[in-house]
């Protein structure tokens, strides 16, 4: 396979890399960045345990190529304190309790974090099915939406994403 030198944009700096042409986002985060937030699990974006931040949106960071994001803007839940502060969501998740073994919870974290961009007050029905592609094997529902039921909209410019 062919290695590509691409540059990546990932939690506000620029990284430029070699990498086999066909290596996976989520691979380049753990293995080249050594951001073991994203973690793998299923392998086919069911899970949401790989979930990122492109541009503010949430994606399966182990769907993508890392090639096609060249030039993007990705955040991992590494990225979202700022000057050694939680971010709002995160604070919510501990808050409320919001996880057991956590695995899911930096992938849980990081939808919040776009459900809220994209829907200010979003009801009981929108969070739902916007959280639908990130599963807990610990049943930790309740609390997962007691969380995002607290989370208020994100103003401050330092906690936007």
């Amino acid at each position: 396979m062919d290695n590509k030198t691409v540059t990546l944009h990932v939690n506000g700096q620029s990284h430029a890399l070699e990498i086999p042409s066909g290596q996976i986002l989520l691979e380049t985060l753990r293995e080249d960045l050594d951001l073991g937030g994203a973690r793998g699990s299923c392998g086919i974006g069911m899970c949401g345990t790989c979930t990122v931040l492109l541009d503010g949106k949430a994606i399966s960071s182990c769907l993508m190529l890392t090639i096609q994001v060249e030039g993007k803007h990705i955040t991992t839940i590494e990225g979202l304190s700022q000057n050694g502060e939680l971010h709002p969501v995160q604070q919510a998740y501990i808050d409320h309790g919001a996880f057991q073994c956590a695995y899911c919870t930096p992938g849980l974290i990081l939808s919040t974090v776009a459900l809220l961009n994209e829907h200010e007050n979003p009801d009981d029905a929108t969070i739902r099915e916007y959280l639908s592609g990130n599963l807990c094997r610990c049943g930790s529902y309740v609390n997962i939406l007691n969380a995002v039921r607290a989370c208020r909209p994100v103003d401050d410019q330092s906690h936007s994403v």
